[in-house]
């Protein structure tokens, strides 16, 4: 699955972010690809992108209202579309559909990307959960379900 990224997109020079040239959903590997007007070309696993989704439901709305997302490891994305001329929206195995992905975002997640790797593996191992989907140890966690806008 390819996203075309229009021509008059990439030509824009209204603004110093830069722009996809490509983006393609890799399925056997779990991975979408992301290449850069600068060259920089980046592998961003699945899993990755749904732990750190932009999403109000995964980050909440203030700083300490994140949600550790777990059991994530095989999630995959079943659909990718374009909003606008400025990110795209993944639709994952998992039901989530609620992120948006800007160009800035997963730029910065691109040039991140070990880090953010390190950070989540260290709130897991911290909060005693699983990678693994359906992981006796994620019983609490997905009990929280609903995140913070539960109560909206």
């Amino acid at each position: 699955m390819r996203i075309r990224i229009p021509k008059t997109l990439r030509s824009m020079e209204t603004t110093n972010i830069p722009v996809p040239t490509r983006i393609v959903v890799h399925q056997k590997s779990k991975v979408l690809e992301v290449e850069f007007d600068t060259g920089a070309c980046f592998n961003l696993p699945f899993e990755l992108l749904r732990v750190y989704s932009p999403s109000a439901e995964v980050r909440g709305h203030g700083p300490g209202q994140e949600t550790l997302q777990v059991g994530k490891k095989e999630v995959t994305i079943n659909n990718l579309e374009p909003v606008g001329m400025y990110a795209v929206k993944p639709f994952f195995s998992d039901g989530h559909d609620s992120g948006l992905f800007s160009w800035q975002y997963l730029l910065w997640m691109g040039e991140n990307q070990e880090g953010l790797w390190e950070d989540y593996l260290e709130r897991m191992k911290n909060a005693g959960a699983s990678r693994e989907p359906n992981a006796p140890e994620n019983i609490p966690f997905e009990q929280k379900k609903g995140g913070a806008c539960a109560s909206h």
